[in-house]
């Protein structure tokens, strides 16, 4: 039987306690998962590892580049790029995110986090 590859996901959040929480919760899910403060660390972390299949980014980060600006620099060097865009401020416009996508509201559940995940993981 062959086994099931696992896949790679970069969170991208700069409250400590939240990519704690998520990492924690994709781990449990059968991700690897790496981690990153800041749209800075997380591009020098995407440059260092191509095995990265979804990136899982907040929208207010400290530095330049917010997690939009993020994930839209990533879907044009990326495009196969698995996209999850989080924000605890509101809903955000979906003509002002890459088209591959997907918005997730904080709070979110574990489980909510994984599946949106996995959906990234078959666009």
């Amino acid at each position: 039987m062959a086994s099931v590859p696992r896949r790679t996901v970069l969170v991208v959040e700069d409250e400590m306690l939240i990519r704690i929480l998520a990492t924690d919760s994709l781990q449990e899910s059968g991700f690897t998962v790496l981690e990153a403060a800041d749209a800075a660390e997380a591009l020098r972390i995407l440059d260092e590892h191509d095995d990265v299949d979804v990136l899982v980014t907040d929208v207010n980060m400290p530095g330049p580049m917010d997690g939009v600006a993020l994930a839209e620099l990533m879907h044009d060097r990326r495009p196969e790029l698995g996209l999850i865009i989080t924000s605890g401020r509101g809903e955000l416009d979906p003509a002002d995110l890459p088209t591959t996508s997907l918005y997730l509201a904080k709070p979110y559940l574990p489980r909510q986090l994984a599946a949106a995940v996995e959906r990234q993981t078959l666009h």
